[in-house]
């Protein structure tokens, strides 16, 4: 938890308007409306696969405004709303982009939209100069940090929650993911991971998503890769901001990083992690079950454009069944 508490370096994080201390999450929330950030903040990082130095703002928007995102190094870029279909690549990311102008995109935007999604965010506008989010150091933290120094206003119109009414599955090879219906207001996530790698081997776990439990356990997890795929990354022109401080590195029985892992199973944390951002892109908190094995990013997006392609396997739930349980 340290590091969601630490100030980060005045030249990385900095607020508009700065209060003197964060506002976290606290007691429980009565009916589920929609929040906001109550005031901008900035923040200024690495991409991980550019290198380049990327500056960050994220702004309060209004009630039904969505998560946009929005180039500001490009003349008359068009708005990004972070939805599965606005999704142009899964490859090593997720990438948000208009398909009427290729170069208008945004790469690497799940590990924010997992802080969105963890804290309870539903509006906001995130402005970028360049063509990814800043990595920070590899999870979702930092995020999490900005957001609770912006802190959070209720905007009184209720939450759109989604509720999968019935099993969505998509397969690749022996990898899958489906949503299952579920009660209880909030999504349930069991995950499995593989590798051959000894250092990472088979993982699972398995979360109920609400603000403590996203803070306590995923948002710290750190990306990984594998020593042998970095060559071919570099080639590839990518990873180019990829380094031990925002990565961990795995060479089959061995932790390259310094100072190893931050806990036993971060991988799989990780890949929760993932699989709640990519699931925020659903425009809205779903009520349903995630489970999956060997899943990404192209699975998870995938998932929702199988979901939201039957009208009869999903709708908006009431304002009653939208009663968020404690975090």
């Amino acid at each position: 938890m340290d590091s969601l508490l630490r100030e980060p370096p005045p030249s990385s994080i900095t607020a508009e308007t700065r209060n003197s201390a964060a506002f976290p999450l606290r007691g429980k929330p009565a009916l589920a409306v929609q929040k906001t950030l109550r005031q901008p903040i900035s923040a200024s990082g690495t991409g991980l696969h550019t290198g380049q130095s990327i500056r960050l703002i994220l702004q309060p928007a209004p009630a039904g405004h969505g998560i946009v995102f929005q180039r500001t190094d490009l003349a008359d870029a068009a708005p990004l709303p972070a939805r599965y279909d606005t999704v142009v690549e899964t490859r090593l990311s997720t990438v948000l982009g208009e398909s009427a102008r290729p170069e208008n995109r945004i790469a690497t935007i799940e590990h924010l939209m997992a802080a969105f999604h963890g804290c309870g965010i539903d509006n906001a506008c995130v402005l970028v100069d360049g063509p990814e989010i800043p990595v920070f150091d590899g999870s979702a933290a930092d995020f999490v940090f900005l957001l609770d120094c912006a802190g959070t206003v209720a905007q009184g119109a209720p939450r759109r929650m989604i509720e999968v009414l019935k099993p969505v599955r998509v397969e690749q090879g022996d990898a899958f993911v489906e949503l299952l219906p579920a009660s209880g207001g909030r999504l349930h996530l069991s995950l499995s991971i593989d590798f051959a790698a000894r250092a990472i081997g088979h993982q699972s776990y398995t979360l109920d998503l609400g603000a403590r439990a996203f803070r306590e356990q995923l948002a710290r997890s750190r990306t990984f890769t594998l020593r042998a795929e970095i060559e071919a990354l570099h080639k590839a022109g990518l990873a180019r901001g990829g380094s031990l401080d925002n990565a961990v590195v795995v060479d089959d029985d061995q932790v390259l990083n310094p100072g190893g892992l931050r806990c036993p199973d971060e991988f799989i944390r990780h890949k929760v992690m993932d699989a709640v951002g990519d699931l925020y892109l659903a425009g809205g908190p779903l009520t349903a079950h995630f489970r999956g094995h060997r899943s990404g990013h192209g699975l998870n997006n995938q998932v929702l454009h199988k979901l939201f392609a039957d009208p009869s396997a999903w709708a908006y739930a009431s304002d009653r069944q939208a009663i968020v349980a404690a975090a």
